[in-house]
C-alpha cells in the first residue's frame, strides 16, 4: 500500500463523528434561523425578512400578500408556505400591520383567505418604531444579490407585545403576548428605578390566575379561564375563551365531556358572531354553579400553559424571565434613541455649517474672486483663502467637499439671497440643535416622553382584555356529574358499576373512590371501577369525600383475643388508595357488631342485649354515642362491656355532635370556603341558608354549599340569613331620578331564586345595605351644587318598616353624593318564647314502652318511609339467630319509640348478619 494511500486513511473521520457535527451543526441553524427570536427586536428570522420586505414595498398603499410572499422570498429560503402563515399570524395579532380581506378569526379557527385575495399594509405604529436606515446594521442575503437587516431597530418591547412560540432542536421557547399599555408604562417604571411586575394579557379575553407566572420562566404555570356567566338557572352563557383554544374546541371538548358523563347538559348553541356567545342549557334539576365548575374542571373552558422564555442573545439561547427581557428591550431602545439623536445632531451642526458657508461665501462676495482664476484648483484656492478668517469658529475644519458644494451653489440663488431669511433659518436650527443636546444630556427624561407619547397616540383601544383573579382549586370528584350506578356484592365481596344484577347502593360519578368496610374491621379505599374486589363480607360501602371532616362513622367491635367490646368514633378524612386499615383490633378473630355512618356527625343511642348465660347483673342497658369522643381510626376505643353480647340495635337516632359549620367568603375568588380565608359570614346547621343582596337590587337565598359563586364585583351583602333580621337599603330609582330608602323583612323561603326589592328600571342601582337593626344613616349631599355638606339622621326618621316590595321613602337632597350606613349598638327587642313543656309520661305507659323496646328487634318499615335524618347503619348479628316477637300494630300506634335498625336514606345500605 502507498504512502498516500496510507495518509488518506489517517485523515478519514467516522461516521459517527460526521453525524455528531452534522447534528450540532443542524441544531444551531434550527434554532439560530428558524425557531427562536432575537432579544434585541423580537423576532424570528422569518418575520424580520417580511417586514423588512413590506417596507421596501410600501407606498401607503395595500400590497397583495402574495407579492409580499415573493418579495419575501429574496431573503428568506425556505418556501412561500412558511412565509404566508407568519403574515397571517402577525397579521392577527393587530399591531404591526394594516389588513384588508378575510384574514380568518383567531376566536372560531377559521383559516385566512388566500394569499391572492388577501392585502397587507404596514401600520403607522410599525412605520414609527421598527425601521430607521440610519441604525440598522446590515448582512448579504442568503445568495448574496440582496442586503437585509442582522436585526431591526425596534424601539420598543415588541417581544413582549406579541407574544411567541417555537420548537427548535433539543430547544423550545413560549412567551406568553403582554399588554401593550402596560408594557409600555413597566418601560416608564424601569427608567424610573422602580419594580415591575407584568402578567399576560390576550385578545381573546378571559380570566388568568398569574399566581404561578414565575416572571415567564421555566417551571411557571398560568391558568386560562373562560368567562361563563349564568343567564338564568337554565342557561350558561361563554362570552370569552381562553387563550389556545376557539369556539370550535372548545364546543367539542363540551360535547365530549357530556358524552362520558362527566356534565350533563341538553344542547349548546354557538352564536359567536362580532362577540363570542356560546350558549348552553342544563338537563333538568342540574345546578348551575356545579356545571360551570365541572366546565372547569373537565372543559377546555380551562387551559393551563407553561411558559418558557428563551431567546438570542448574541448567537446564543438564553432562558431569561419577562422583567430582564423588558430591561434589556428598553435599554436597547434607550440606546437607539441616544444614536437617532446623535445622528440628529450630527446633521444639524452640517446644516448650521453649511449655512454659515453659504452667508460668508455670498455676502462677502467670495464668488467674485474666482472670476479671474484660470485653473480649478486656483478657484479652489481662492474660495478657501477667503474662508480663512472665519475658520476659527467652526466646529471642525473646512474641507475640499465643503468649497465643492459652494462652487456649486447657482447664480439665481445667489442672486435672490435673502439676509434675514438666512438669519431664522440659521436661528430654526441652533434652536433645534439646543433641544438635540439637551435631549442628549437627558436621555432617560426624553426616554420617558417617548414612550409617553407612544402610549397617548397608539394606546387607545388596546386596554387589558383578560381579567387577572385568583382561581379556586376544583375538585373534579366534587363537581363531576353521577354518571354511573354503584352496586355491591356482599357476599363474594365486590363492587363496581358493571354489578347490575347485584344490590344497588348509590349513584357515583366514573372517576369517584369508593370505601369499603368489612365485618372483620378493615377498611379500604379505592377506585371505582367495572368490578373490583375489595374482600368478603362487606357491610358498607359508599363514595369517599376526600378531606370530609363532617362524616363520622361509629363502631362497636368484640376484640377477638379478650372478647371484650369496645365502641368507638372516628373519621377518616385521608387515606393510601387500596391500603387495608383496621378500624377494630388486630385479631383475626376480631369482627364488627355495630357500625353506622353519619353524614353531620349524629350520635345515636344503642341498645346492648348481653346473653343469657351471661354473669353479668344488667343484661340490657343503653349506650349514647353522644358521650364519646371523636379520635383517629386507629384508636382502640372505650371498653363498652366485657360480656359476650348477644345482639346491637339502635334505640333512638341522636343529632350531630360537631355543632355549626363556620363558613367563610372569600372575594378574591368570590367562593365559600372552611379554611378561614375571607370575610366569616356565620355558623351554619344543616337547615341554615346564605343570604346575598346584589348590587342590581336582587335578594336571593342559597344553602351553603362550598360549590356556590358569589362574583365579588356583584355582591354588595352576604351572610348568614337571620329570618327576623331586618334589611335597610338605600338605592337609586331610574325610573324617577331619585333616592329612596327602605326597611323590610324578607318574606319568602325559595332558595335559588332572586327577588327584585327596587324598582325594576334598568338604571336602578343598589347604593347601600346593612342588616343593623336601627343603622344611623350618613348622607352627603351638595344643597348650593359645590359644597359637601354631612348630615347623620337616624334611620327611624326616614323610613318605617314594610314589606320588601314596598317602594319605600324619598332622600329629598337633589344633589345626593353618597349614602352609607352607620351601625349602631341597638339590638332588635327579644321575644321571649314559652318553653315546650313536655307531656307528663304515667308509671305504666313507661313500663309498657320499655316492654316493647326489649322486644321490638327489626324495623318493618320501608324505605320510603325512612327520614334523611337517621344515620344510615349496618349491624352485624352473632350466628345463632334469637327469638323474635312482631310488636302489633296497636302497640306501635301507643308509642313513640324508634325501631332499633331502620332503612338508611337513599343512596345507602342495610346488611344484617
Amino acid at each position: 500500500m502507498s504512502e498516500t494511500a496510507d495518509g488518506a486513511l489517517q485523515n478519514q473521520i467516522a461516521v459517527a463523528g460526521m453525524y455528531e457535527n452534522w447534528f450540532l451543526e443542524y441544531a444551531s441553524y434550527v434554532i439560530l434561523e428558524r425557531a427562536v427570536p432575537a432579544v434585541e427586536d423580537g423576532l424570528k428570522p422569518v418575520q424580520r425578512r417580511i417586514l423588512h420586505a413590506l417596507k421596501e414595498m410600501d407606498d401607503g398603499r395595500f400590497n397583495k400578500v402574495a407579492n409580499v410572499i415573493g418579495q419575501t422570498m429574496q431573503y428568506h429560503p425556505h418556501g412561500d408556505a412558511s412565509i404566508n402563515d407568519a403574515i397571517v399570524n402577525l397579521g392577527q395579532k393587530e399591531l404591526l400591520f394594516d389588513c384588508q380581506g378575510n384574514w380568518g378569526d383567531n376566536r372560531t379557527g377559521d383559516s385566512a383567505a388566500a394569499a391572492r385575495y388577501i392585502e397587507v399594509r404596514l401600520s403607522k405604529f410599525a412605520s414609527d418604531v421598527v425601521f430607521n436606515n440610519q441604525t440598522t446594521e446590515w448582512q448579504m442575503s442568503y445568495d448574496g444579490r440582496k442586503r437585509e437587516p442582522v436585526t431591526l431597530p425596534i424601539k420598543f418591547p415588541l417581544l413582549l407585545a406579541q407574544g411567541v412560540e417555537g420548537i427548535a432542536v433539543g430547544l423550545a421557547t413560549k412567551i406568553m403576548p403582554h399588554n401593550f399599555c402596560e408594557i409600555i408604562q413597566a418601560s416608564i417604571d424601569i427608567l424610573n428605578n422602580k419594580k415591575v411586575e407584568l402578567y399576560p394579557d390576550f385578545l381573546l379575553g378571559g380570566m388568568m390566575d398569574a399566581s404561578n407566572y414565575n416572571d415567564g420562566l421555566r417551571g411557571g404555570k398560568i391558568r386560562i379561564r373562560a368567562k361563563i356567566d349564568e343567564l338564568d338557572k337554565k342557561t350558561l352563557v361563554i362570552t370569552e375563551i381562553p387563550f389556545t383554544t376557539t369556539t370550535t374546541s372548545l364546543i367539542d371538548s363540551i360535547i365530549k365531556a357530556n358524552d362520558t358523563g362527566k356534565i350533563k347538559i341538553k344542547k349548546v348553541i354557538d352564536n359567536t358572531a362580532k362577540d363570542v356567545e356560546i350558549q348552553i342549557q342544563l338537563a333538568p334539576g342540574i345546578s348551575p354553579d356545579v356545571t360551570i365548575d365541572a366546565l372547569y374542571a373537565f372543559t377546555d373552558c380551562e387551559v393551563s400553559i407553561s411558559p418558557n422564555a428563551c431567546v438570542i442573545i448574541e448567537d446564543k439561547p438564553h432562558f431569561m424571565g419577562v422583567g430582564e427581557i423588558l430591561r434589556v428591550s428598553t435599554n436597547q431602545t434607550v440606546d437607539l434613541l441616544r444614536q437617532e439623536l446623535e445622528i440628529r445632531k450630527g446633521e444639524l451642526m452640517e446644516k448650521v455649517l453649511f449655512s454659515s458657508l453659504e452667508k460668508i461665501f455670498i455676502e462677502n462676495r467670495i464668488y467674485r474672486d474666482i472670476e479671474e482664476c484660470e485653473t480649478f484648483e486656483l478657484v479652489i484656492q481662492t474660495v478657501d483663502k477667503g474662508l480663512e478668517p472665519y475658520k476659527k469658529d467652526f466646529y471642525r475644519e473646512i474641507t475640499e467637499e465643503d468649497i465643492l458644494r459652494l462652487l456649486e451653489i447657482r447664480i439665481k440663488r445667489i442672486s435672490k439671497f435673502d439676509s434675514f431669511k438666512a438669519d431664522e433659518l440659521m436661528k430654526r436650527l441652533l434652536d433645534e440643535l439646543a433641544e438635540v443636546e439637551d435631549h442628549l444630556a437627558n436621555l432617560i427624561r426624553f426616554a420617558i416622553d417617548y414612550f409617553k407619547n407612544l402610549l397617548a397616540k397608539y394606546g387607545k383601544g388596546r386596554e387589558r382584555r383578560t381579567e387577572i383573579k385568583n382561581f379556586n382549586t376544583i375538585s373534579a370528584t366534587v363537581v363531576a356529574a353521577a354518571n354511573q350506578k354503584l352496586y355491591v356484592n356482599r357476599e363474594d365481596g365486590f363492587i363496581g358499576y358493571g354489578l347490575k344484577k347485584d344490590e344497588y347502593v348509590m349513584d357515583c360519578s366514573d372517576i369517584d373512590d369508593i370505601i369499603v368496610f368489612r365485618s372483620n374491621g378493615t377498611c379500604v379505599v379505592t377506585k371505582v371501577q367495572e368490578k373490583v374486589f375489595v374482600g368478603r363480607d362487606i357491610i358498607y360501602c359508599s363514595v369517599f369525600k376526600k378531606n370530609d371532616d363532617r362524616k363520622v362513622y361509629n363502631v362497636v367491635y368484640l376484640d377477638g383475643k379478650s372478647g371484650t367490646s369496645y365502641v368507638k368514633r372516628f373519621k377518616v378524612t385521608s387515606v393510601t388508595r387500596d391500603r387495608e386499615y383496621k378500624v377494630s383490633s388486630d385479631n383475626a378473630k376480631s369482627k364488627l357488631t355495630y357500625f353506622s355512618a353519619n353524614e353531620n356527625g349524629e350520635a345515636e343511642v344503642i341498645q346492648i342485649s348481653l346473653t343469657a348465660n351471661c354473669t353479668a347483673k344488667i343484661k340490657q342497658f343503653d349506650y349514647d354515642f353522644a358521650k364519646l369522643a371523636i379520635k383517629g381510626r386507629e384508636s382502640l376505643g372505650n371498653m363498652l362491656t366485657k360480656y359476650p353480647v348477644r345482639k346491637i340495635t339502635m334505640k333512638s337516632a341522636g343529632v350531630s355532635t360537631l355543632g355549626g359549620v363556620d363558613i367563610w367568603y372569600d372575594p378574591t375568588i368570590g367562593r365559600l370556603n372552611r379554611d378561614g380565608h375571607g370575610d366569616h359570614i356565620g355558623n351554619f346547621e344543616p337547615n341554615d341558608s346564605i343570604l346575598a343582596i346584589y348590587g342590581s337590587g336582587n335578594y336571593e337565598l342559597t344553602n351553603f354549599e362550598l360549590t356556590n359563586r358569589y362574583p365579588a364585583e356583584e355582591i354588595m351583602y352576604l351572610k348568614k340569613f337571620e329570618p327576623q333580621a331586618i334589611i335597610s337599603a338605600a338605592y337609586f330609582d331610574g325610573s324617577n331620578k331619585t333616592h329612596l330608602i327602605k326597611r323590610f323583612h324578607l318574606e319568602t323561603t325559595s332558595l335559588d331564586k332572586k327577588f327584585l326589592f327596587i324598582s325594576d328600571h334598568k338604571a336602578s342601582k343598589l347604593i347601600a345595605v346593612t342588616d343593623n337593626y336601627a343603622p344611623n344613616v350618613q348622607i352627603k349631599h351638595k344643597p348650593d351644587g359645590k359644597t359637601n355638606e354631612l348630615e347623620i339622621i337616624p334611620i327611624d326618621e326616614l323610613a318605617e318598616v314594610r314589606g320588601w316590595k314596598a317602594l319605600g321613602s324619598k332622600l329629598n337632597y337633589p344633589k345626593l353624593v353618597e349614602v352609607v350606613f352607620l351601625a349602631t349598638e341597638e339590638e332588635a327587642p327579644v321575644v321571649e318564647k314559652a318553653p315546650d313543656v313536655p307531656e307528663p309520661v304515667e308509671m305504666e305507659e313507661a313500663e309498657e314502652v320499655e316492654e316493647v323496646a326489649e322486644t321490638v328487634s327489626v324495623s318493618t318499615e320501608t324505605p320510603a318511609e325512612a327520614t334523611s335524618e337517621e344515620p344510615e347503619f349496618v349491624v352485624n348479628f352473632p350466628k345463632e339467630k334469637p327469638e323474635e316477637e312482631k310488636p302489633s300494630i296497636e302497640e306501635k300506634k301507643e308509642d313513640d319509640i324508634p325501631f332499633e335498625i331502620k332503612n338508611p336514606p337513599k343512596g345507602e345500605q342495610l346488611g344484617l348478619f
